[in-house]
């Protein structure tokens, strides 16, 4: 079976960041990779079931972060939900419902995006502030709780 190029990639940062990729490290990144959106340590938790002790979920999360590989997000409620880093995952927005929490990732076509940097820009612009990325959060209610 070969490495995918998530796992070459997130193995050269950890290597170069001298972080193991322990099977606890593997499988978290693995769940967060073919997830729908960001997900909360007790989400993971639910998903990998006793395979990784939430303990060492909380361990795993905060050295991903702390080497660039995963991305955490304040959500709705404060809840801090965690993906894979933009560079991994690609550039993309978030869906977040103010009633369950939810939070989807959603791709919106190139001209789309085109047309939020340039706002993005103009708005630095009107602060003298010069914006070197950005990432929208759209809240709202999903379709379950409409």
């Amino acid at each position: 079976m070969t490495k995918s190029v998530v796992d070459r990639q997130v193995e050269q940062r950890l290597f170069e960041s001298a972080v193991r990729l322990t099977r606890g490290r593997r499988a978290v990144i693995e769940t967060l990779s073919s997830a729908n959106g960001p997900m909360s340590a007790a989400e993971l938790r639910e998903e990998l079931g006793s395979a990784v002790p939430l303990s060492s979920i909380y361990r795993t999360l905060a050295v991903l972060t702390e080497t660039g590989v995963v991305a955490h997000h304040l959500g709705a409620k404060g809840l801090t939900r965690f993906e894979l880093a933009e560079w991994l995952a690609g550039h993309h927005h978030h869906l977040v419902c103010v009633e369950c929490g939810a939070v989807a990732d959603i791709d919106i076509p190139a001209a789309k995006e085109e047309s939020v940097r340039s706002l993005v820009s103009e708005i630095a612009e009107l602060a003298s502030f010069q914006a070197t990325d950005h990432a929208l959060e759209i809240e709202g209610r999903c379709a379950r709780c409409a």
